[in-house]
């Protein structure tokens, strides 16, 4: 079993290495671009992506994700009339009217909703400027150093900017988060407040969603200032990328050009599979002496032909020896995967099988020991 278990891993390991050859050389309109890919975070592409620009809408991105990180979706969010009377795109929410959090949340990425971004950093912050406090220490923690945020609905303000890479950090952390993912990938949505008076019917203003397959969202953004923004992601054959573009007069042509250059570079090979047996365990009076710990979940990488295995790192947080019983399925320990230094997956592993006691047999200590208790009782 052993020996299979080596020469399966082998075999993974050794196709990482099949090369996949360049197709095309990628050029976009945009000003700044990037394109990384979501797991590991590895630049794909860039133009200009370090350098600072204001970003309008895909600010909304951080907005959501701090919302959904500090408060529930079932909220109940007041809007007030400070939110109802912002500019710019608008869901048309009125001052007083009762909505969850979740449908604003909806009405601030499908239709960008200007009021619904001041309604949910009220609700949150206690007011805009805490919230933007927010989004500063969010975008810091996930390493996002060239980013500032003055408000959170992308208007012009002084101040408030980012960079092409520090926006696909912030989509990437935002995309780990499963109602975030949802929320960007719906095309329509039909959402009410909570006396059912006013329903509005919302449509995402992503077009790549229909454009482009396989394409989970994310974000459009604009203004006179800013210029066309955009940021997008898709996925297949378990490879995630995300792009960027901020100013590009012909955003939705540079994300498919961009898109299609990451998938026909880059290939996802498997390091660990599902059910995968990744380490056996000695097992203390069991009715076997070890225990296969199996992989909970899968991880693919993309590679290309100059990379290797030297920049992954596996990290196995699993007990020396473990005591039975143990029933299969059991979660025994964890896999932590990191690329170049950073982990970019934990998975837990589980019992790959049923372990009975055994009473373990008895010693001369045990004797002894038994011995004197009886002794002892008869005195």
């Amino acid at each position: 079993m052993k020996k299979k278990n080596v020469v399966c891993i082998f075999i993974l390991l050794s196709l990482i290495f099949i090369p996949v050859k360049p197709t095309h050389a990628l050029g976009v309109s945009a000003q700044y671009a990037c394109l990384i890919d979501s797991l590991s975070g590895k630049v794909l592409y860039e133009k200009n992506a370090y350098a600072r620009h204001s970003m309008a809408s895909t600010t909304k991105i951080m907005t959501a994700l701090v919302a959904l990180e500090n408060r529930n979706m079932d909220d109940v969010v007041t809007v007030s009339a400070n939110a109802a009377g912002t500019e710019g795109s608008s869901i048309y929410l009125k001052a007083g009217e009762k909505i969850t959090l979740q449908n604003l949340l909806y009405g601030l990425m499908l239709e960008s909703g200007n009021d619904a971004a001041i309604a949910i950093a009220e609700h949150i912050g206690g007011s805009v400027e805490r919230f933007a406090e927010m989004m500063n220490e969010k975008a810091a923690s996930i390493g996002a150093n060239n980013t500032q945020f003055k408000n959170p609905n992308g208007l012009d303000e002084e101040g408030h900017y980012t960079t092409a890479y520090d926006l696909a950090l912030i989509t990437r952390e935002a995309l780990r988060n499963k109602n975030f993912a949802e929320i960007v990938a719906t095309k329509q949505k039909t959402i009410q407040n909570l006396d059912e008076s006013f329903p509005r019917s919302l449509s995402n203003h992503n077009k790549l969603l229909s454009l482009y397959s396989g394409c989970d969202g994310v974000k459009t953004g604009y203004t006179k200032k800013t210029g066309r923004c955009l940021v997008s992601a898709a996925t297949r054959n378990h490879f995630q990328v995300i792009a960027v573009t901020l100013n590009a007069p012909d955003d939705w042509n540079d994300h498919i050009n961009m898109l299609n250059y990451a998938f026909e570079n880059y290939t996802a090979k498997p390091l660990v599979l599902k059910d995968m047996v990744i380490k056996t365990v000695p097992v203390k009076n069991g009715d076997a002496q070890e225990i296969e710990l199996l992989s909970d979940g899968e991880f693919y990488l993309p590679f290309q032909e100059q990379d290797g295995l030297e920049k992954i790192r596996l990290e196995y947080d699993i007990p020396g020896e473990i005591p039975a019983p143990v029933r299969i399925g059991t979660t025994l320990g964890r896999l932590k995967i990191y690329y170049e230094e950073s982990m970019v997956c934990e998975i837990e592993l589980r019992a790959g099988s049923d372990i009975r006691y055994v009473e373990p047999p008895k010693g001369i200590l045990d004797y002894i020991k038994e011995f004197f208790s009886i002794w002892f009782k008869k005195q």
